[in-house]
């Protein structure tokens, strides 16, 4: 698992041993930020569920001005300091503006220093039905102040999400049992 594009582009990932989390692959992410594009320069992000950090990682690497990673496995959290000084050295920026949260995600504050322009989620897939209502509550919340604020959610391919005040801009990826990329935005009365 690499960073696939940007100024660290290439630089090899870590991720624990074992199932504790189930990266994004290559491949989905290169989607997800062509599809992002000139979105993800100086922006603010925030990583939820963020196992290896490879979707924050990825968009440092692209021109993110700064995030937050929260993840509640410690190994995962260790992966996300390891991974954020090897793109950070690679990208030469500075990982001061990165921030690692070892927490669960559903319960953390997220408008700490900078509110988000995109959140990404990447929960494990069989807790998303429990979680995604409150989860979309709670970022409705947090997100206020930005209206054009993107949330990137992967989920399996035979789940349809239509939380309650967010439209579905796009949905990468196909078919059941595949992992899929869905873009939300706040409806704006």
């Amino acid at each position: 698992m690499r960073i696939t594009g940007g100024t660290a582009r290439g630089i090899p990932l870590v991720v624990p041993k074992g199932d504790a989390v189930r990266p994004a692959t290559d491949g989905m992410r290169q989607a997800v930020f062509s599809s992002l594009g000139a979105r993800v320069a100086g922006a603010h992000f925030a990583d939820l569920f963020a196992g290896s950090g490879a979707y924050g990682l990825e968009a440092v690497s692209r021109g993110a001005d700064g995030g937050v990673f929260v993840e509640q496995n410690a190994k995962a959290a260790a992966c996300i300091r390891k991974n954020i000084e090897a793109v950070c050295k690679s990208a030469g920026t500075i990982g001061a503006r990165l921030m690692v949260i070892q927490a669960d995600a559903r319960v953390v504050p997220l408008g700490g220093r900078a509110v988000p322009d995109l959140v990404f989620v990447d929960p494990p897939y069989e807790i998303i039905g429990a979680i995604a209502g409150p989860l979309f509550a709670k970022l409705t919340e947090v997100l206020g102040p930005k209206p054009d604020a993107i949330v990137v959610f992967e989920l399996p391919g035979e789940l349809e999400l239509a939380p309650d005040g967010w439209q579905l801009l796009k949905r990468l990826g196909k078919g059941a049992r595949q992992p899929t990329v869905a873009f939300f935005q706040r409806v704006v009365v």
